[in-house]
């Protein structure tokens, strides 16, 4: 076969991509064995940075490739950590096996959520969501077996006596306190790897095609077959059994909970959507760098009050007028660089010698 008779084809690797795909499994080998010599303050940062960055690339699947601002992602959180304490305290579950039913939480109210907000079409389906979160949180504030408004803790038994803390403690001689939080720590680094790998795979798959398609137009993806009503479903179900695992296993490190913090606005959509938009919407690497920057600006303003919070909003307008594409966006589109390329090149065959 001639290269003239080689058929076109269409490919998404870069050698920037299989760079960073030899570099993530270095950094997560690293990551696995880093509870060996780091301090429980490190390892205490990087399980915020990871479960942070979780509920970011959720939120910017939801947002950034399928067009649905979700502004009430804290609804599934907060569900996701009641269920886990109801199954531990009320069922005595163990807590590690209970994170799952975080997930399942999660997917059991996305169901009437979403039967409701897809009836509802831009700002009003951002709306509509944020209600119904505030909504789930009064009816679950009347849940008095849970400390009702005030919330409740985790039986000290429960956390010192779950799968895994005593292997762990005995591996690197920590006292329990300390183990839990390795522990916690491995499973959100497991966590956002998988959720990383999952997004990445779902928008190079056909699937992926037809989100992004249903993105940019919603009319034209019909016209070409796409079940744009599955799919909005789909990953939006998807979204929600993950950001209720999250939501668990962030509340299972705290072992404390209450409906004011488990379903905060702030804490679990506020912040999230300022690390999407700072570190560039519709990316898988935006969220990565924008995280960074927000635990940075966190650590750094956090003494200073509502100026932190004044602080973010300036910066996140300022992003909006002159960077809309974010940090990653400004850096991709001067070195054409891309870490997890999904755009598709036509590659064929090269012309042989003395051709034009």
């Amino acid at each position: 076969m001639t290269p003239s008779d080689t058929p076109w084809r269409a490919s998404s690797k870069t050698r920037a991509g299989t760079f960073v795909a030899i570099l993530a499994v270095a950094v997560i080998l690293i990551g696995l064995v880093l509870p060996g010599f780091a301090s429980r303050r490190l390892i205490q940062d990087l399980f915020y940075i990871l479960t942070m960055l979780t509920l970011a690339q959720i939120w910017n699947l939801l947002a950034g490739y399928g067009g649905l601002v979700s502004v009430g992602q804290q609804a599934f959180v907060g569900i996701g950590a009641y269920a886990l304490f109801g199954a531990v305290i009320l069922g005595g579950m163990d807590p590690m096996l209970a994170i799952l039913l975080g997930g399942v939480a999660g997917l059991v109210l996305a169901v009437p959520m979403a039967f409701f907000a897809f009836r509802l079409h831009g700002a009003y389906f951002a709306i509509g969501t944020w209600v119904i979160a505030e909504v789930t949180r009064l009816l679950v504030a009347q849940w008095k077996a849970l400390g009702g408004g005030t919330g409740t803790s985790l039986p000290r038994a429960a956390t010192s006596d779950m799968i895994g803390v005593a292997q762990v403690a005995e591996l690197f001689d920590v006292r329990t306190a300390a183990a839990r939080d390795i522990l916690a720590y491995w499973i959100a680094l497991i966590l956002a790897v998988a959720v990383i790998a999952g997004i990445y795979g779902l928008l190079r798959s056909r699937m992926g095609l037809a989100l992004i398609a249903v993105r940019d137009n919603p009319e034209a993806a019909k016209s070409v077959g796409v079940d744009v009503r599955w799919l909005k479903w789909a990953v939006f179900l998807i979204a929600s059994v993950a950001t209720g695992v999250t939501g668990a296993l962030i509340f299972l490190q705290t072992a404390r909970i209450s409906p004011d913090a488990a379903f905060a606005i702030t804490d679990w959509t506020a912040y999230v959507i300022f690390i999407v938009v700072i570190g560039g919407i519709g990316t898988i690497e935006g969220p990565i760098l924008g995280v960074l920057v927000f635990f940075l600006l966190r650590n750094s303003l956090a003494d200073y009050g509502s100026w932190y919070l004044l602080t973010l909003g300036l910066i996140a307008i300022l992003a909006m007028i002159f960077a809309p594409k974010g940090l990653w966006g400004l850096i991709s589109a001067r070195s054409g660089l891309h870490l997890f390329p999904i755009r598709r090149r036509l590659t064929g065959p090269l012309p042989e010698r003395g051709e034009g």
